[in-house]
């Protein structure tokens, strides 16, 4: 099957101009003597299309086939009838549709289910529920993966959506019923109500529609209110909704900040519903120190999808919950009391000594040349299908948590791996053809802008200016200097890669902002009203690894063509992802200048939104969600660090500069102070 498939390849890529190619001649077949329907199937494939768009599935079909022929020796397989699941009674078909994420037949199930069970509600909660349930004993067992369960979930809700005219008229029967005989509306309660929000100011909402989709798969009913969530917001959905757990997410650093504010504006409320922390800059150690002593209900930080409805199923068991909540309580004292204490056995230089040992650079040797372009550049409608070799899949596994193990944790090696392998390669597979999709139909858009600019430093400072001249300043890049005592000789700030204004130097700085993620809230849309969570995370996973890798080819394109300090740079995409590159291009909100404050600077000097129509939320973060921005330091000197803890002293020193309070400063310093500022 190999070698047709390479036959098939060879025969379409000459013909498209191929001239040069290494094959093993004695081991490939002639084109023409392919045998049907093996020619067909590899032929789909190598050119990915078919009427029904389900090639790929049916090649793997067909190998599977052939590898059981050869097992048996080269002679016929025993037919298996692959519906054979069909002849079973109703309660197992709907089981194995739902284990197996198959929608093909749910509609004709679930009608055979309601005629016999008569009542539509008994069918969601007798065989429909029995078959989640076993979903989910699988999946937190480990016997079945998350891309497995947003299937399930995807065929559940189209049988739930086949059912709803039934409920409606149902529903209206009983209250008529009820109504006639003087009796009260029944009041429908779930198993319980999770109500689930992305903070003010942030809009990423994957890992929270992974959530929501697991906890749906368990008979929770969850209320998902969307992204940029003002507190208000959400403490009066959860009311009007009564909910039982509320459940807070984001990405961005001052996301942190909020969610505090929420705890406390509940415990002000008098309101005591758990709280469920997740995303990705949460941590139990903020959610312990910062959030929990600020409410005297209960929070928790919740890792993934996978901790989710245990912590739920938990938090809503009367014999099980005061217990569980004491012992988190017991948990999170004893790591407030270590990191206070650790805060206190950590030693810190001042900002003054720390300056005294910044990284001295010989700029008149390590000036970068200057740009063959200065300015700002734009590209809309960029061919997504250059950004495919710049992709790095780690990021898209880690968020469906498929985690391979060693030697096989990253890609392409986590398909071998013997637990995980099987069901990446399908993810991988899935994502893949969806990608095509988008580039082939054109519904994802990318766009970048692009900026060169003339700069110096001036202290821990970067100033840009409006030209060569550099007498008229553009705008100032504040940056954060190091001072957690360590090995290293140098204690380090972005300014340091850029000559002193005092040097006489010329040296530049840039900065891009990317997004693939134009196109995607309407993608998202649609297959939502299909029902399809699969897609729906897909899409947001693949535009955000689009954006990932646009941020790549565009950095290249900075170093070799637009700032060209390294033009005869000739790397391959896995070695940029290994940063083998001249230069770096950190972010703000990020280790190297975790104050996102800074984004301001960039979209006014990139002029971003105007540009290319990527806008900053209040705390922020980038729409469209799936969008990447960076600074770019050219020297051969510039490396990635970590700032780390900062005292009250550059703190201080960082708001003059800024011209900000230093009270603003700590709300968004926050998880980098050295020091308590309620102390």
């Amino acid at each position: 099957l190999r070698e047709s498939i390479h036959a098939a390849f060879l025969y379409h890529a000459i013909k498209a101009g191929m001239d040069m190619g290494i094959v093993n001649a004695g081991a490939m077949p002639i084109y023409s003597d392919i045998p049907q329907p093996m020619c067909q199937y590899v032929e789909e494939v190598v050119l990915n299309e078919s009427k029904d768009g389900e090639h790929v599935e049916r090649l793997l079909k067909f190998a599977e086939e052939e590898k059981e022929r050869k097992e048996a020796g080269g002679g016929e397989v025993a037919k298996t009838n692959k519906l054979e699941w069909r002849e079973k009674p109703i309660q197992e078909r709907l089981t194995y549709s739902l284990i197996k994420g198959i929608s093909e037949f749910v509609d004709e199930d679930t009608e055979e289910a309601r005629q016999m069970i008569k009542s539509p509600l008994q069918v969601i909660e007798g065989p429909l529920m029995a078959g989640m349930n076993e979903v989910g004993d699988l999946f937190g067992a480990g016997k079945m993966f998350l891309p497995q369960v947003i299937k399930s979930a995807r065929v559940m809700k189209k049988a739930v959506a086949y059912l709803i005219p039934y409920l409606e008229k149902e529903k209206e029967e009983v209250r008529a019923a009820r109504e006639a005989a003087g009796l009260p509306p029944e009041d429908d309660k779930p198993k319980g109500t999770v109500l689930m929000a992305t903070v003010k100011g942030d809009v990423h909402d994957i890992g929270k529609n992974i959530v929501a989709v697991v906890l749906g798969c368990n008979n929770y009913k969850v209320v998902d209110i969307g992204v940029m969530c003002p507190c208000d917001k959400i403490l009066n959905a959860a009311i009007e909704n009564k909910a039982d757990i509320i459940g807070l997410s984001g990405l961005i650093t001052p996301s942190l900040d909020e969610m505090v504010f929420v705890a406390q504006e509940m415990e002000r409320r008098g309101m005591k519903q758990p709280i469920m922390i997740g995303g990705a800059t949460t941590s139990k150690m903020h959610t312990a120190v910062k959030i929990m002593p600020k409410y005297s209900g209960f929070a928790i930080h919740v890792l993934d999808a996978s901790r989710a409805v245990g912590v739920v199923s938990t938090l809503l068991n009367d014999s099980a919950r005061d217990e569980y909540i004491e012992d988190v309580r017991e948990q999170y004292d004893e790591m407030k009391e270590e990191h206070y204490a650790s805060l206190q056995e950590r030693k810190f230089l001042t900002l003054d000594k720390a300056r005294g040992l910044k990284l001295n650079v010989d700029f008149k040797a390590a000036v970068p040349p200057a740009p063959k372009m200065c300015g700002v550049k734009t590209y809309k409608n960029f061919d997504l299908k250059e950004l495919v070799p710049y992709i790095d899949w780690n990021p898209f596994f880690a968020v469906w948590q498929l985690r391979g193990k060693y030697p096989n944790r990253g890609y392409p090696k986590i398909f071998d791996d013997a637990t995980v392998g099987t069901e990446a390669k399908k993810l991988h597979n899935d994502a893949v053809a969806l990608m095509n999709e988008f580039i082939k139909d054109k519904t994802l858009e990318a766009r970048a802008v692009v900026g060169i600019f003339p700069a110096n430093s001036v202290g821990d400072d970067i100033e840009v200016y409006t030209d060569e001249k550099r007498s008229t300043t553009a705008g100032t890049f504040y940056t954060l200097r190091q001072q957690e005592e360590r090995e290293d000789a140098n204690y380090l700030a972005l300014s340091d890669f850029v000559a002193p204004k005092e040097s006489g130097a010329k040296d530049y700085v840039g900065a891009f902002a990317v997004s693939c993620g134009f196109g995607s809230d309407e993608l998202c849309e649609k297959y939502k009203k299909e029902n399809n969570d699969y897609n729906v995370i897909m899409t947001e996973a693949i535009a955000d690894r689009l954006a990932e890798a646009f941020a790549e080819l565009i950095h290249a394109k900075m170093r070799t063509e637009l700032w060209a300090y390294a033009p005869d740079e000739s790397m391959s995409p896995e070695d940029m992802l290994k940063v083998k590159y001249q230069g770096i291009r950190p972010a703000p909100g990020y280790p190297t200048q975790p104050d996102h404050t800074e984004k301001p600077t960039m979209w006014k000097l990139l002029d971003a939104e105007k540009n290319v129509g990527i806008k900053l939320t209040d705390s922020h973060a980038m729409l469209p969600a799936a969008s990447v921005s960076a600074l770019v330091f050219a020297n051969p000197c510039a490396q990635y660090f970590q700032v780390g803890r900062v005292c009250k002293d550059q703190v201080c020193d960082y708001a003059n500069r800024k011209g900000m309070t230093q009270a603003e400063v700590e709300k968004w310093m926050g998880p980098y102070l050295a020091y308590d500022p309620d102390a």
